[in-house]
């Protein structure tokens, strides 16, 4: 095993957060090493895949006015790489207008967030091919669409590199020692920085029984199902057709979402924001589709023209929080070691933000956000801590 030598910082994960958290230390004049244990690009994780959901829609105004930023970050990476990395195709959202549908419509109104609400009798007329359930409410979050996460991540991985940021792939991280000077060993070497920055996704518990902490975390495997629609088309990004939200409906306890057909001709992903607990490497044992038949009956009732069979599944990985909360935070005892986890399944879109975030933590400088929301302390009554 040999020594690799010494760095301001060291990110251990090389998806989005990660990938982005190495970015703004290396605009910040820090030598920066970004580790990933697989070879990239790779799909073990929670980062792969083309398309994401980009919206303000969300039941708490800290998201929404944290996504203002987070979408000004996204254009300035385009505007750098030279790259388009977003589509504006509004985010239809449909549920029962007293429900949580409301407590979303409202933060969209506190924060001046453009969008139409849509009326049930109108409804056909504007989003043609969809069903809308009766007592349902719809509205349209106008500023939202898709974000092609291989090409976002592609692109600032690249722009990390061209700031003299170095990505050592394919090297697993087997030991982190704590100090003034943290050391981390890995299957390929042993690397040293003054900070470490840990955004491990479903592997982030691992690491952290290296240095006495464990988080209430768990991981999910998610089913990534796409459709086929009838009309070639009708359900396209060509024509138009929005993303879209479905909250609190008959057949499921959880969101349903959806995206434009676009990655796949004529195919619709359709998927359900939940899945099956399962261990990070051992995510192929893990063969639950209950959430197809769920996705099934749904689709027969409310998007008429697609074929209620799924044509394609692929699966990714989510690594949740009891509350669903993202986890931005300083190591309770090593305050040079900022963890950034537990991104439940939402956390995407908020990469350029996340990244800047951690880089403050981990430069000690103060959040542009209030970050009690996502602090450690909220689980200390859960929290197995070892030190």
């Amino acid at each position: 095993m040999s020594t690799e030598g010494d760095y301001d910082c060291i990110v251990i994960g090389a998806g989005v957060q990660g990938s982005f958290s190495a970015y703004e230390l290396a605009k910040r004049g820090r030598r920066t090493l970004l580790l990933e244990q697989f070879v990239l690009p790779h799909s073990r994780g929670s980062s792969h895949g083309q398309t994401r959901i980009i919206r303000k829609a969300y039941d708490q105004d800290y998201y929404t006015v944290m996504m203002d930023e987070s979408y000004r970050l996204w254009s300035q990476l385009e505007e750098e790489a030279g790259v388009k990395l977003c589509r504006q195709t509004g985010l239809l959202v449909m549920g029962p207008e007293n429900g949580t549908y409301q407590v979303l419509k409202n933060t969209l109104q506190r924060n001046g967030v453009p969008m139409v609400i849509l009326q049930p009798e109108e409804f056909s007329k504007h989003i043609p091919h969809v069903n809308l359930a009766d007592g349902d409410a719809a509205l349209v979050d106008i500023t939202a669409g898709v974000l092609y996460a291989d090409r976002a991540l592609r692109a600032v991985q690249g722009q990390f590199q061209k700031l003299g940021g170095i990505i050592t792939d394919g090297q697993k991280v087997t030991d982190i020692r704590p100090g003034d000077l943290v050391t981390v060993m890995t299957s390929g070497g042993v690397y040293r920085a003054k900070n470490l920055v840990v955004t491990a996704g479903c592997w982030t518990n691992t690491l952290l029984s290296y240095i006495g902490l464990q988080l209430p975390l768990k991981v999910l495997k998610i089913n990534v199902y796409y459709w086929k629609e009838k009309d070639p088309g009708c359900y396209s990004l060509q024509n138009r057709f929005p993303c879209f939200l479905q909250i609190e409906c008959p057949e499921a306890e959880h969101l349903i979402y959806g995206l434009p057909s676009n990655e796949y001709p004529g195919l619709m992903k359709v998927c359900y924001h939940m899945g099956s607990e399962t261990k990070p490497d051992e995510r192929d044992r893990q063969t639950d589709k209950s959430d197809g038949d769920i996705l099934k009956r749904y689709l027969t009732r409310c998007f008429p023209g697609l074929v209620p069979e799924p044509a394609v599944v692929e699966s990714c990985l989510y690594t949740v929080t009891p509350d669903e909360h993202f986890v931005l935070d300083c190591h309770p005892v090593h305050n040079n070691i900022v963890i950034g986890a537990g991104f439940s399944g939402h956390g995407f879109k908020f990469g350029p933000l996340i990244g800047k975030l951690l880089c403050e933590l981990s430069l000690g400088e103060v959040p542009s956000y209030d970050l009690s929301p996502f602090r450690i302390r909220r689980f200390q009554e859960h929290s197995k801590s070892a030190l």
